[in-house]
């Protein structure tokens, strides 16, 4: 019999430490109230967590995939974001209880490749911590990691991942650019001759659109991007509230300034399905029959535009969408 939740159940679990693990930054471990082991998950695997104030938000496991009895997650508290970030980090303690969903991966690690090159920018490190823990439990494939950070302050994991230990006879670069583009780390090296390995990438916008303009020339399948969207579904200074109708004959709700669709749609009792929530997955793909859409996802084509939009993060230009479930 499966230890893990239906679809769509929700997992109540005791967060067992709450502490700062950078500036900025807190780790979170969740366990099992009861020491039941908990669902497995994969290595670039992430939770879904519903934070104080009841929106759903999505933070990758960094602990080692092996591990049963634990989830650990760090999040980076952001006050330019839609509050997640801020509701969990100033209102959750050790003690509490959270309701995660079931582990679920859209940054699989393909263990066929015969080595890795890792890129994390800031908080991005998450997910890549939990590939090369399994990675070196499993008896590690050849990596590279280049950390690329603000300052040391600021940087998760950073007395871990500078230790020799961690990295073995792998190579570790960590880089701190002080906030200054000037002092940006050069990965063309990197990049500029293909390899076998597989590249993973995942921080902010800017480095990612970096990597992969440098990664052109590699195979597509050998070079992999985790987002849950950060600059996507941060409120921008020219965002204004809209109202969203499911169907001409249904009532107007508001969507204000920091809230999506989909955070609506879900405060008034709909059950809709979503994964990324950060227009990155397709999951929330939704038909709109009137308005015009300020889309804001990295999935749909200029046609698919047209009728279709994800409701997770694009908004309105007009004063009012009209959409069908």
């Amino acid at each position: 019999m499966s230890d893990a939740p239906a679809e769509g159940e929700l997992l109540a679990l005791r967060v067992t430490r709450a502490e700062p693990a950078a500036e900025g930054i807190h780790l979170f471990e969740l366990r099992d109230p009861a020491g039941a082991p908990l669902p497995p998950f994969t290595p670039g695997a992430h939770l879904s967590v519903r934070v104080p104030g009841g929106a759903m938000r999505n933070y990758s496991l960094c602990n080692d995939p092996h591990e049963r009895d634990r989830y650990v997650i760090a999040v980076k508290r952001d006050e330019r974001g839609r509050g997640g970030s801020v509701a969990l980090v100033d209102g959750v303690a050790a003690g509490d209880t959270l309701d995660v969903s079931a582990p679920r991966n859209l940054f699989e690690l393909d263990t066929r490749a015969p080595g890795y090159i890792f890129v994390a920018g800031g908080i991005g490190i998450t997910p890549i911590l939990a590939m090369i823990r399994y990675l070196k439990a499993t008896g590690g494939k050849p990596f590279r990691l280049f950390y690329l950070t603000r300052h040391t302050a600021g940087t998760a994991f950073h007395g871990e991942v500078s230790d020799p230990a961690f990295a073995g006879s792998n190579a570790v670069v960590i880089h701190h650019d002080e906030g200054d583009p000037e002092n940006a780390y050069d990965l063309w090296p990197v990049f500029e001759e293909p390899t076998k390995e597989h590249i993973y990438c995942c921080g902010p916008r800017p480095l990612m659109d970096a990597v992969r303009d440098m990664t052109g020339h590699w195979p597509e399948n050998s070079v992999h991007f985790e987002d849950f969207g950060s600059d996507l579904v941060r409120p921008r200074d020219d965002d204004k509230p809209f109202t969203v109708q499911v169907g001409r004959e249904g009532a107007p709700l508001e969507v204000p300034v920091g809230a999506t669709i989909l955070d609506v749609l879900r405060l008034h009792g709909r059950k809709l399905p979503s994964s990324c929530e950060s227009g990155t997955c397709g999951t929330c793909r939704t038909r709109y029959v009137e308005g015009e859409v300020d889309h804001r996802d990295m999935v749909l084509t200029p046609a698919e535009r047209k009728s279709q939009l994800m409701i997770c993060v694009s908004r309105a230009k007009t004063d009012t969408l009209v959409i069908e479930l």
